[in-house]
């Protein structure tokens, strides 16, 4: 009903933020013209719009967050994207083309080392060390069965290294497909190239651990067929040698050196093409859900942390946090005020216990990119609106001018927009 501009203005114009309950407010204008190519000169106003004039008094944007903790709506969009992005990479599509289908193409899982026994759910069977079943929701799985003893400062310390950690193993990686390939790594850039796509999880107790899709193609990427001795058994191989020879320099402090590498628990699965197999085999689908999924979830979420930064120490005080969380945020919050630890950004970071940069990221030719995605749908979001009977324009000429004027919903625009119905604005969106 929206789109036919058959309801009052300011439910149209909230109608339009899909669901977002803590829009970018913006106030300022934009005018779109004619350009003659020939002439290059501006001809006729197209369009004009000036954010005093909107019903709420400004232009609002989606804020695009992608923790479903703080938008709900703007997360479930960044879920999708990173679902078709994972997707495009094993079935091809949108610019990826459909025989990636037919490379050696596996799931890995890289987790933390430990940093002292945790409450957990043992897989035989068998009680908690603590001599208790836990269920599964059990509030103190994951948190130390001694916190006097867990070592917080290695466990903050890792997370803020398991990136450049990340960075090592892929050229690890590449270094152990081309040792099995019999080359050198000159030579293996002429006949493959690893691609991957990953995202980072956090384990209960707080510290990052990897999912990764990884893949071998050809020398220029998913366009080129993988050479013909390239297999998802050597590929998982390869990374079993590589992961446990990694490791990072971390710092020195009060005497002690820090260096990190990956936990024992490595687990590698080949993905297959076909549908699941009383739940023995590993599809495409399940994979870019999976990954897709935890592409929306921080430390918030597993271990009951913040999702937003902190401005100073003393707000831990009133905040409903568990034990755990708060002498993790609190020990990050400590050391990023060590001089020889500011390139880390603890204190920025204290929220998200240590761990910095994107949650999911991927290798340049995996496949398409979320930026890619958004423009698609910021296209067909204004095709949709442009005028049945408007004037057709291969060039426009741009002017706009906007400026920062806050961010939410007033009481009324948000129970406005809450009698929306939720999928208003992304329902119908092209995913191809």
């Amino acid at each position: 009903m929206a789109a036919q501009g058959t309801l009052p203005g300011i439910l149209r114009q909230l109608s339009g933020l899909g669901g977002c309950t803590n829009p970018i407010r913006l106030d300022g204008h934009r005018t779109e013209y004619d350009l003659d190519t020939t002439t290059g000169e501006i001809g006729t106003v197209l369009h004009h719009l000036n954010s005093s004039t909107l019903p709420a008094g400004q232009l609002l944007v989606r804020c695009n967050n992608r923790r479903t903790t703080r938008c709900a709506a703007c997360s479930e969009v960044y879920r999708r994207d990173t679902f078709h992005l994972i997707t495009s990479g094993l079935r091809g599509g949108k610019g990826t083309p459909e025989h990636v289908a037919t490379h050696p193409r596996v799931f890995a899982t890289f987790t933390a080392p430990g940093f002292g026994a945790v409450h957990n759910r043992r897989t035989d069977g068998r009680p908690c060390r603590c001599g208790t079943h836990h269920d599964q929701d059990d509030d103190t799985l994951g948190t130390p069965l001694n916190p006097d003893t867990y070592d917080y400062e290695a466990a903050v310390l890792w997370n803020a290294h398991a990136g450049p950690l990340w960075r090592r193993f892929s050229t690890y990686l590449r270094r152990e497909v081309a040792k099995r390939a019999g080359l050198s790594q000159r030579q293996f850039r002429d006949h493959a190239r690893v691609s991957f796509a990953k995202v980072a999880e956090y384990q209960k107790r707080g510290a990052v651990h990897f999912h990764a899709v990884i893949r071998i193609d050809g020398p220029t990427g998913g366009d080129t067929p993988p050479p013909s001795w390239a297999t998802a058994e050597l590929l998982t191989d390869a990374i079993r040698a590589a992961a446990p020879k990694v490791n990072v320099d971390g710092p020195t402090i009060d005497g002690r050196v820090h260096t990190f590498a990956f936990g024992r628990q490595l687990d590698v699965r080949t993905i297959r093409s076909a549908d699941f197999d009383d739940g023995q085999e590993l599809t495409e689908r399940a994979v870019a859900a999976y990954i897709a999924k935890y592409a929306t979830k921080g430390a918030e979420t597993a271990t009951g942390a913040l999702d937003r930064p902190l401005k100073f120490a003393a707000e831990l005080a009133h905040l409903d946090l568990s034990d755990h969380a708060r002498r993790l945020i609190r020990t990050a919050w400590t050391l990023g005020a060590r001089k020889d630890l500011e390139h880390l950004r603890l204190r920025a970071w204290a929220h998200m216990l240590g761990f910095r940069g994107h949650f999911s990221t991927k290798s340049r030719r995996y496949s398409t990119t979320l930026g890619a995605l958004r423009d698609a749908r910021a296209e067909w979001r204004r095709a949709q609106a442009a005028p049945a009977n408007g004037p057709i324009t291969n060039t426009t000429y741009v002017l706009a001018h906007w400026v920062f004027a806050g961010t939410g919903l007033s009481d009324t625009e948000a129970w406005l927009s809450a009698s929306i119905e939720p999928a208003t604005g992304t329902e119908g969106e092209p995913t191809k």
